[in-house]
């Protein structure tokens, strides 16, 4: 397999792009490329390589086990990471993330059943698992880079409020305790009828 995406890496890459266009309002741009489809490619037919080789833990350091990466991301879990971060500032959505890797997939086999190209069962697998990790990968930046901005405007929204509310009540006097008795005994607290400052300066106004 890992001869074919070579040979046929310009096909796929452009099958990936059409692809891409036919879903409403969307087009494949070269930031959302920069970490996607091609570079995904590369690494995918290095670790099939790899693998031809018996070059397991050259495989696992490109692309990553089956089941993720535990302690460190892997080559491809890192260009999938800063895909699905290009994605969320290119202001597309989760689906388009996962659709990105899709594409690929599909182009693949429709050109592999057009050219008759027999794959086996454990490169398919491979196939399988890159996909998988670097799904995972970009749809967990892209929603973590997500709920980062939606916190960082609600933060700001809220300061927005108490600054409003600071100002306004930066307008009006305090309250000002005046003890009046009236006839049966009893007090009342009653508060300045205008708002004002006061400085020393300034006289004071009683309702009373």
């Amino acid at each position: 397999m890992h001869r074919f995406l070579s040979n046929n890496r310009d096909e796929l890459i452009a099958r990936c792009k059409v692809k891409v266009a036919q879903r409403p309002l969307r087009a494949a741009t070269d930031k959302q490329l920069a970490h996607g489809v091609p570079m995904f490619l590369d690494q995918l037919a290095r670790t099939l390589a790899a693998e031809e080789d018996d070059e397991m833990d050259v495989s696992i350091a490109i692309s990553g086990p089956s089941g993720g990466d535990t302690l460190a991301l892997s080559e491809i879990g890192v260009s999938a990471t800063a895909h699905g971060k290009e994605l969320l500032n290119l202001g597309y959505t989760v689906d388009q993330v996962v659709h990105d890797y899709g594409d690929l997939c599909q182009a693949i086999t429709d050109l592999a059943f057009e050219r008759d190209a027999p794959f086996a069962v454990a490169e398919f697998r491979t196939l399988n698992r890159c996909l998988d990790n670097a799904i995972a990968d970009a749809v967990t930046e892209f929603s973590a880079q997500r709920d980062a901005q939606i916190s960082v405007k609600q933060i700001a929204g809220e300061k927005q409020r108490l600054g409003f509310a600071k100002a306004q009540a930066s307008r009006c006097g305090p309250w000002i305790p005046r003890w009046r008795s009236w006839p049966t005994g009893i007090c009342s607290m009653r508060r300045w009828p205008t708002c004002y400052r006061t400085p020393s300066s300034t006289p004071r106004r009683t309702p009373w």
